[in-house]
Formats: structure tokens, C-alpha cells, sequence
């Protein structure tokens, strides 16, 4: 498909007629006449009632098609470089993530309903950065993209920073407040939690992109992808620290100038001391106080009941024989993993908000899991890079890195205390 090995392109047409809305992704195009095949073997399917998702290129590539409310068409291109399965699955969730960006910053009226066509494209360049987000496949530290799980940064004193959380969004006049530290949720209100998992995903991703803009803050309003696609909501955003935001989505009320003066200092100068130890927690995302054990390179940790999950890379300096995986290598592998088993083996929740149709045209299962009289709750990877190993209870699914030279037979035990020891000390 002339990409590059791991590089995708998105595209964006009009459906009824192919009309090209925007193109991102890899940096060399594909040209217009591939687009305009591309489209037209998509229609031809159509009118034949042959519904066209997926297919193969001989040189390894992938191609995904899908149209939302009769109106929009998105087709994702992959270079290849990975497993024809999981790479299908990787692109069918981006293609469910870009649609849900684009309602959530032009609401879905806007999109099913194009009455001008050069305006919408106009209007769809303020999607980009997040959409970017979504296409950037080497993003450390951030997997909700994929996993459709909040990504969390564990705070050393929970109770102080979500009494401040509830208090400031009721004064806000709102249910829904979050407070986000290097991107990731740190604390919520219930309602906030109660939105649709993929909701708090995007939101996440929308709070980071209005915190790289640079400014302190913003009244940004988004219409949310499955609880209100059609009536918009504020955002209000603040920036208490560097590295620290916090928001609420509210009404008409109150102004961003009353809540910036009158409430932002009121719930959060007394805070400060506690926000800087959650910075402190940094890239980790688990407090200091949980001791992991040496042998663990990076792990993903999902709380299946409140779809939240922790992830880290820890940095190792001692050498090694053969050398252990790189950071951006470990991250890449973690996602890999991940895929890997939700694909194969263990049992992957769906939001209530999704269709069984979509949900059927993922095709998340092997053929061969169909065979099992059982549900597998682990599984394991050796390879030269390093070993894998997956671990699912009834709360919880626990993904492990580990260096090669821990034996097979005790990744079992290392992988039932590190989630043992991360649940006792925390409660995630």
C-alpha cells in the first residue's frame, strides 16, 4: 500500500459520494487514485449488498472501512509490521475513536447532516490534534486509546484530593469534575466515572491537548459521543500546577472568570503540597509506597469493574545479557501483549453503550478460543527480547514485562504478588 512498516493513514470521505474530508496520518499520501479505489470498491460492495470491513494487501498492509450514520466514511490504511489479526483489531477501535472525536468536538447533528461540505471540512481541522493523538502509535504511558480504559495516576493521599474533587465541581455546579496529573485521571466524581469508558478516554485526551496549548485555562464545549451527541456541554479547564488540570462539564454556569477567581483558589491553594506529590509520583503512576518487584521491566494493571487502569516502565541500568528492551520498546511490546491476549484468550468487556453490531464487526476472538470447554485467565510469551506473561481475575487483568533470565515456571508468582501487592496497598 507504498506506507511504511507500522505507519497508518486515515481517511475521510463524505459516503454517499467519496467527496475527501481530510487525510492524516503517514507522512508520505497516499495518492488520489488509490483513495478513489479504495472508495469505489467499498460502494461497489454496497451495491451488490456485500458489506466490505477489512482486507489484505499482498505486501502485508491492511485496510479497514467503515461508515458511520450513513453519512461519513473512515478508512484506515496500515503499513503492516504486525500480526494480520491484532492489527485489524488496532484499527477497527481507531476508526470507533476517530468517528467519536469528531462528535464530540462538532456534536453528531453537524456530521450526519452535512448541508455544506467545504464548511465541514473547514470545521473538522479543529479535530486534528486529538485525532493526531490517536494515530500517534509511539505515545508513552498513555493506552485508553486501546484498551478503553481511563488511564490513572494513583495518588499517594486519595481521600484529601477527592474530598477537593467533589467540593469543587458542586461549587462549580456541576456532577462531572476530574483532576488530571501528567495526563492521567487521579481523581473523579462518581458521575464522571458513570460516563461511558470511551467518553472519559476521549476527554482525557482533549484536557491534554488544551494543556499543551500553554494556556492556564479554557472554556471548551464538546457534545459527549454516547450520553449527549447532539446537545453540547462546557468543559471548563484549569491548570493548578504544571503537570496538573482540572476540570468540570457543566451548564450555562458558571462563568470561566468566576470559577477561575472564586473557586479555583478557594478548593485547590491549600492543595498544593499534595498536588506536588502526586507530580511526584510520576510516569509510575503507582505511589512509592508499593514496592515492585525488580524483575518486573513494565506492567499494565486493568480494573475491569471501574475501567480504569495503571501502567509503567521502570528504567533499568544494570546490564544485561542479551540486553533488555528499550522504554519506547517496552511500551510497544505492552500494547502488543495487551492486543495479544484480549484477542486470544481472556474476555474483553464491551462498553453498554456499543452496538451489537459493531460489536460483531470487531471479530475480537480467535477461531480457535470457540474450541475451549473453559475461560483462560493466564497466559504467557517467551521470547528473545524478553518474557510476557497475562494474568485475569473476575476485578482485575494484570499485563507483565519480565526480563528473560527470570525462569519460566515463577512468572506465575511473580505476576499473583505484583498484583497483590499493588491491590493491598492501594484498593485499585
Amino acid at each position: 500500500m507504498m506506507l511504511q512498516d507500522g505507519s497508518t493513514q486515515l481517511l475521510c470521505l463524505t459516503a454517499s459520494s467519496g467527496v475527501p474530508l481530510f487525510t492524516r496520518g503517514a507522512p508520505r499520501q497516499l495518492p488520489f487514485s488509490v483513495i478513489g479505489s479504495l472508495n469505489g470498491v467499498h460502494m461497489f460492495g454496497g451495491g451488490q449488498g456485500v458489506v466490505l470491513s477489512c482486507c489484505e494487501t499482498e505486501d502485508g498492509g491492511k485496510v479497514v472501512w467503515r461508515v458511520f450514520q450513513d453519512s461519513v466514511m473512515l478508512i484506515a490504511v496500515s503499513g503492516g509490521g504486525g500480526s494480520s489479526k491484532e492489527e485489524g483489531v488496532r484499527l477497527q477501535r481507531l476508526l470507533e475513536d476517530v468517528w467519536s472525536c469528531m462528535v464530540l468536538v462538532l456534536g453528531q447533528d453537524e456530521l450526519a447532516n452535512m448541508r455544506n461540505v467545504e464548511r465541514l471540512k473547514r470545521d473538522l481541522r479543529s479535530c486534528f490534534s486529538l485525532i493526531d493523538q490517536l494515530l500517534e502509535e509511539r505515545q508513552e504511558g498513555i493506552l485508553g486509546n486501546l484498551t478503553h480504559c481511563a488511564d490513572s495516576l494513583l495518588p499517594p493521599n486519595p481521600a484529601l484530593l477527592q474530598e477537593a474533587v467533589d467540593g469543587f465541581a458542586q461549587a462549580a455546579d456541576s456532577e462531572f469534575g476530574c483532576l488530571l496529573v501528567h495526563g492521567r485521571v487521579a481523581a473523579a466524581t462518581e458521575k464522571w466515572w458513570r460516563l461511558a469508558p470511551q467518553e472519559v478516554v476521549l476527554l482525557s485526551a482533549v484536557i491534554r491537548s488544551l494543556s499543551a496549548s500553554g494556556s492556564a485555562s479554557c472554556d471548551y464545549p464538546v457534545f459527549l459521543p454516547h450520553g449527549s451527541p447532539t446537545v453540547a456541554h462546557r468543559l471548563l479547564r484549569f491548570q493548578l500546577l504544571p503537570g496538573v488540570d482540572v476540570c468540570v462539564l457543566c451548564g450555562p454556569t458558571p462563568s470561566l472568570h468566576r470559577a477561575e477567581s472564586g473557586l479555583v483558589g478557594r478548593f485547590w491553594s491549600p492543595l498544593v503540597e499534595a498536588l506536588r506529590d502526586c507530580l511526584a509520583v510520576g510516569e509510575r503512576c503507582i505511589p512509592a509506597s508499593v514496592s515492585l518487584r525488580p524483575d518486573v521491566l513494565a506492567l499494565l494493571l486493568i480494573n475491569r469493574e471501574t475501567r480504569r487502569s495503571v501502567s509503567c516502565v521502570r528504567t533499568h541500568h544494570l546490564p544485561s545479557d542479551p540486553p533488555l528492551p528499550s522504554k519506547a520498546r517496552c511500551w510497544e511490546l505492552l500494547k502488543l501483549l495487551y492486543i495479544f491476549s484480549t484477542t486470544r484468550y481472556f474476555s474483553q468487556e464491551e462498553a453498554s453503550c456499543v452496538s451489537p453490531e459493531e460489536r460483531s464487526q470487531r471479530g475480537n476472538t480467535e477461531d480457535f478460543v470457540l474450541g475451549f470447554s473453559h475461560q483462560p485467565l493466564q497466559c504467557y510469551l517467551v521470547t528473545e527480547e524478553c518474557k510476557s506473561y497475562g494474568l485475569q481475575t473476575a476485578q482485575h487483568q494484570l499485563f507483565l514485562l519480565i526480563p528473560p533470565s527470570v525462569p519460566t515456571f515463577a512468572l506465575r508468582s511473580v505476576a499473583t504478588q505484583t498484583l497483590s501487592d499493588i491491590v493491598a496497598a492501594t484498593g485499585f
